[in-house]
């Protein structure tokens, strides 16, 4: 299977802007940051390097942090670097020649980097780190800015969706290796159909392939589940998802239905596709830059429905009647009287 990134990429970047336009809009609420107590006085001139687990034309969440690094160099005048397909071993002596020449904000965008973030904050006060991941760090560094990326709002809606629209009874969880936030996202998937009532009607099986970015991996496991009668199927994955994509346009006697994250991807798979949880991560990292220029050297920035998520309106192949049911309950979360329970707790 040979997949053309380059046109991914410019056909991704080009509808971005227009999925904007057809998306739930939320007014934010007054306080949108917790800053630490502590300052760090911003030297004369600030550089921000950006640390990226994939490639940045993965059409997929990489591509979401250079974009968010290009909009901090425009909006903010501050010069940026990034590294691309970093590991977790790599990252410590990278970040260190980075610190010599003289970089003082650190991005690592990637869950797997937080641990690594936080011991080098520690040997680096002078520097501010921003680090992302799905559980706070207890006792953080004071120069540690941390964004909570939530991903399990948005499973409760697209596991709220697969069940209301599954008319096989079984629907699928297609993720990428088996961490807190896939866990998560699971787990509020399954919370969903019980709210719903329909958990005696409705089987969600998850699986794990076992790396974000191997498309024949990952169309090997959408083929399993599609195997197992499953007609819908949630994608937490990111280059993997061309894999899944084609195997879900192979069955001719059973349409497969299919979600996804980060991105709008409708035109890759028109027929089957449903709806994606967009994220935007421009929002967070100008208003964390914004507070390190200020002085703030660190704090909480939780991702949700007001800073950098958004459930991509209208649905695709479904009927109106269930995009209005799924609507209603992110209302529900919006005011508060559904809470979305994070339960990182692992599966077997």
């Amino acid at each position: 299977m040979k997949i053309c990134l380059s046109q991914n990429i410019m056909y991704v970047l080009s509808m971005i802007l227009l999925a904007a336009c057809t998306n739930i809009q939320t007014t934010p609420p007054s306080t949108q940051i917790e800053s630490s107590s502590t300052s760090i006085t911003p030297p004369n001139e600030n550089r921000l390097i950006a640390i990226f687990p994939g490639v940045v034309t993965d059409a997929d969440y990489n591509t979401l942090g250079y974009m968010a690094i290009n909009e901090v160099s425009r909006d903010l005048n501050i010069e940026t670097d990034y590294e691309e397909s970093i590991a977790v071993d790599q990252i410590d002596n990278i970040l260190r020649e980075y610190i010599a020449d003289g970089y003082n904000i650190i991005w690592a965008h990637g869950g797997q980097f937080v641990d690594s973030m936080v011991d080098l904050a520690t040997h680096f006060p002078e520097v501010v780190f921003i680090a992302e991941g799905d559980e706070p760090v207890t006792n953080p560094p004071t120069n540690l800015w941390f964004i909570d990326r939530n991903f399990h709002l948005g499973f409760y809606l697209i596991g709220a969706t697969a069940a209301l629209a599954t008319k096989t009874g079984k629907v699928g969880y297609l993720g990428g290796e088996r961490l807190p936030f896939t866990y998560a996202e699971v787990h509020a998937a399954q919370q969903a159909i019980h709210d719903l009532g329909l958990e005696r009607r409705v089987e969600l099986i998850p699986v794990w392939v076992g790396d974000f970015n191997d498309p024949t991996k990952a169309g090997e496991f959408t083929e399993s589940l599609v195997a197992q009668d499953v007609d819908f199927i949630m994608g937490s994955i990111n280059l993997g998802m061309f894999g899944a994509f084609e195997a879900v346009k192979a069955p001719d006697d059973n349409k497969i239905l299919i979600t996804t994250k980060y991105l709008d991807k409708s035109g890759f798979v028109p027929d089957n596709y449903v709806t994606s949880l967009l994220y935007d991560f421009n929002i967070p990292l100008i208003d964390i830059v914004r507070s390190i220029v200020a002085g703030e050297s660190g704090g909480y920035y939780p991702l949700d429905f007001y800073s950098g998520e958004t459930l991509q309106l209208p649905f695709s192949n479904l009927d109106p009647h269930i995009e209005q049911q799924v609507t209603e309950l992110l209302n529900r979360i919006l005011d508060g009287s559904i809470q979305v329970i994070k339960d990182t707790s692992p599966i077997y």
